[in-house]
């Protein structure tokens, strides 16, 4: 990287033309979050706004994961719940959404001895992308990353002698044995196995799970998947800030140079008065549910910014 190099910069004027479209635009859930990440606000905000989305069953639906409008409780649903839980550092087991949420992932029939399901049948009654489409070929592949992650959740947090933490620890083993059998570990594959190597790193399951071993796998395929040709960012693809959140991360100082080139890309392609645009859509399903897909990329348009202001800022790259 060249040092001598101005590094571009998201002003004040950027700033609050960001923050009022998050204003205008963005859902509670996503508003409380950026209240909580940028103007001191509470985290109790966030976990109100949070439970309106949990159902019954403690799982969590009704299109808070914005490109499947189902109501019912999904894994991959209840998944982005917990992980909205982690950002702001509220996994609070004797917490009543948290109770919730374990009592789901215990009694959920959405899962079997190698994990939880990516989509389910009920997701194909209402609006959704089509990925998350029900398959149960491609649910096999694609719940790799997403077991993962659940699996380092309750690991992490889950009393040792409970049925539920036992069969997280079986499911993890089996996981970790696929990095050997598997040559397609779906979307969230990569990302789901770096979740899962942190907790048990901070865990006591080191020896148990083969961890170095693990960890070299990984290092090798978050290298070998990072998209390298800047000309293809404008399409859905592996970026250097999909593995890597802040300097502190394990595979920053690796890809150093190519990191930097993203964070001004970023502040480059923002449009003015505007938030990021995002890089998906519908496809087929574009025509079928255009109403709900115009909703959607507004919610995940608030969702990215404030992914993506939070990057910035972790890299010193925001002028407030």
């Amino acid at each position: 990287m060249d040092g001598g190099k101005k590094m571009k910069i998201i002003n004040k004027e950027s700033y609050e033309e960001i923050r009022t479209w998050i204003y205008r635009n963005a859902r509670t859930i996503e508003l409380s979050l950026w209240k909580y990440f940028f103007e001191n606000g509470n985290k109790e905000d966030v976990v109100e706004a949070l439970t309106f989305y949990q159902n019954e069953d403690g799982g969590f639906g009704n299109a808070l994961e914005a490109d499947s409008l189902n109501p019912n409780s999904s894994p991959y649903t209840t998944l982005y719940a917990i992980n909205i839980l982690k950002h702001i550092d509220f996994i609070k087991i004797d917490h009543k959404i948290c109770k919730g949420i374990l009592r789901y992932l215990e009694n959920t029939e959405d899962c079997n001895e190698e994990g939880w399901f990516f989509t389910i049948p009920s997701n194909d009654n209402y609006a959704h992308a089509p990925w998350m489409t029900y398959s149960s070929e491609e649910s096999r592949i694609q719940s790799i990353g997403l077991s993962a992650e659940i699996v380092s959740f309750i690991l992490k947090n889950c009393n040792s002698e409970s049925n539920l933490y036992k069969r997280a620890l079986s499911i993890g083993k089996k996981l970790l044995n696929k990095l050997n059998t598997e040559k397609n570990l779906g979307e969230m594959g990569i990302g789901g196995y770096c979740v899962l190597l942190d907790t048990i790193k901070e865990t006591t399951l080191k020896e148990y799970f083969d961890y170095d071993i693990s960890l070299m796998k990984i290092k090798k395929l978050v290298n070998d998947s990072i998209e390298r040709d800047m000309s293809k960012w404008q399409y859905y693809v592996d970026t250097p800030s999909r593995y890597i959140i802040s300097p502190d991360s394990i595979f920053y100082k690796e890809n150093e140079d190519i990191m930097q080139k993203e964070l001004d890309y970023l502040i480059e392609i923002r449009p003015e008065n505007n938030v990021w645009n995002i890089t998906w859509s519908w496809f087929d399903n574009n025509e079928k549910y255009p109403k709900e897909f115009a909703i959607s990329e507004n919610w995940w348009k608030s969702y990215k910014a404030i992914e993506k202001m939070m990057l910035l800022r972790n890299f010193e790259r925001i002028e407030i």
